[in-house]
């Protein structure tokens, strides 16, 4: 399958088999457009006349694209699909997302997760149940020796000590047990200080802060129990980690909604108060909720991906580059062909804990009894369940099947996608197209990095 769009101004075309990405004339544009459909005849004179060209050069132009189809580069088949890898089953987990407290010290509005509380009460994971994770964790791996831990919530401060004893715990057994763990921390940052920035320089591998971008629109949302707005806290206490972790293990993670369509803004604001690694996700709600993104909006936020996408290579230009998560691919070193089917691994590879070890798909599945799997301390007991998850790979998506991006996507979100249609299987249409529209976007940043190279 071919896909072709301008961005930008750059004429790309992506073979989605083989994942070979082309920027392009007009000319050669226009003839990958009619290969295959129409005859060399027709196009040798349709588009000598449209382009004002000799009909020569439009032979050359067929030429090197029947060269790139006979290479396998170009009109390549789709042969991925008897890989399946999830469908060979299997019980090896590699990373778990532990939710240390179900509690938070703010009230954001949009919150998914119901103030931190996931719609249940407010609870702290003990440091039984912590270590017992650990334990499942190294139990239910196999032969991975790197393991994952994301200390989440709510906000995993409120629970610090827990934190950092759990991290020991796991220090000491990962030798004798032949692995290495990774942590992960996601905060909103209300309980940085001096100590916490010291013990996540030392250990986290990564470090997630929530921060939505200028302060009026962090503060419309994301406010204390008092209705405070926490933007003036929490942003010198982030530069003061970030600098202090020589600007790299960290991202910045934000959320656009309905009152920020403008979102590119705030993207840029984070850029200019320093931070260089960024994200900015869709708000995740009820579609009747104000804040919620409507199908209006769509237009505004594509024209947003396209003016941050323009912004960026112009940043990197002038010898200040940053990163957007939702723009980070590799075209030449990308995932293998087996991880781009399978996806994340949520209900398989990766699950969430909670407070009292209870186990879920991800984090996005929590206290849903219809995803509750078992727990850290007897183990998995909704196998099935695991292999609805374990099977829901790009092809098990009949709309898939057709799409450019999907292996890009692995099918989307299945938590997303049965928030939408009731489904792990289903497809999350709004998501899907915002989801193309960044792929087209980062796709072009490809291209335009490789040119500027190609002149220097």
């Amino acid at each position: 399958m071919i896909h072709q769009f301008k961005n930008n101004g750059y004429n790309i075309v992506l073979d989605q088999a083989s994942g070979s990405v082309f920027s392009v004339d007009e000319l050669a544009y226009d003839v990958i457009a009619m290969f295959g459909s129409s005859s060399e005849d027709e196009i040798v004179n349709t588009l000598s006349e449209r382009h004002g060209v000799d009909k020569s050069e439009v032979t050359e132009t067929l030429a090197d694209v029947r060269e790139l189809r006979d290479s396998g580069n170009l009109f390549s088949e789709d042969t991925y699909e008897d890989l399946e890898p999830m469908k060979a089953g299997g019980n090896v987990i590699k990373a778990l997302c532990l939710h240390v407290a179900h509690t938070c010290n703010l009230n954001c509005t949009y919150c998914f997760a119901s103030q931190g509380k996931y719609h249940g009460k407010e609870a702290l994971m003990s440091l039984e149940t912590a270590k017992r994770s650990i334990d499942f964790l190294v139990e239910n791996s196999g032969t991975r020796r790197n393991l994952e831990v994301d200390f989440f919530g709510g906000e995993p401060l409120m629970n610090w000590d827990v934190v950092k004893e759990t991290v020991k715990y796991a220090r000491s057994i990962e030798k004798a047990a032949g692995k290495n763990f990774r942590f992960t921390l996601t905060t909103n940052g209300m309980l940085i200080d001096d100590e916490v920035i010291e013990f996540a320089n030392r250990e986290m591998h990564n470090v997630v802060l929530s921060l939505d971008g200028r302060q009026h629109v962090h503060d419309r949302l994301r406010k204390t129990y008092k209705g405070e707005g926490s933007y003036e806290r929490i942003v010198p206490l982030f530069k003061k980690l970030v600098e202090s972790r020589g600007g790299e293990g960290y991202y910045m993670r934000g959320t656009y909604t309905h009152f920020n369509t403008d979102f590119a803004s705030d993207v840029l604001h984070m850029a200019d108060l320093g931070f260089t690694e960024l994200s900015m996700e869709p708000v995740v709600c009820a579609p009747g909720d104000p804040y919620a993104l409507t199908e209006e909006d769509l237009p505004v936020l594509f024209e947003q991906y396209d003016l941050l996408a323009r912004e960026m290579v112009k940043r990197r230009r002038e010898g200040r580059p940053i990163t957007f998560y939702h723009y980070m691919i590799d075209l030449e070193r990308g995932p293998c062909i087996h991880k781009r089917i399978a996806g994340c691994g949520s209900g398989s590879e990766y699950m969430a804990v909670t407070p009292t070890g209870e186990l879920f798909p991800c984090h996005q599945f929590v206290n849903d009894p219809n995803f509750s799997l078992g727990n850290v301390f007897d183990g998995v007991k909704r196998h099935d369940i695991c292999e609805d998850f374990r099977r829901c790979n790009v092809y098990a998506h009949p709309e898939c099947r057709d799409c450019w991006a999907k292996f890009y996507c692995s099918g989307g979100c299945a938590a997303n996608a049965f928030h939408a249609t009731g489904k792990i299987d289903g497809v999350y249409d709004y998501g899907c197209r915002l989801f193309k529209h960044r792929m087209e976007c980062a796709i072009m940043l490809k291209v335009a990095e490789e040119e500027d190279s190609a002149e220097e």
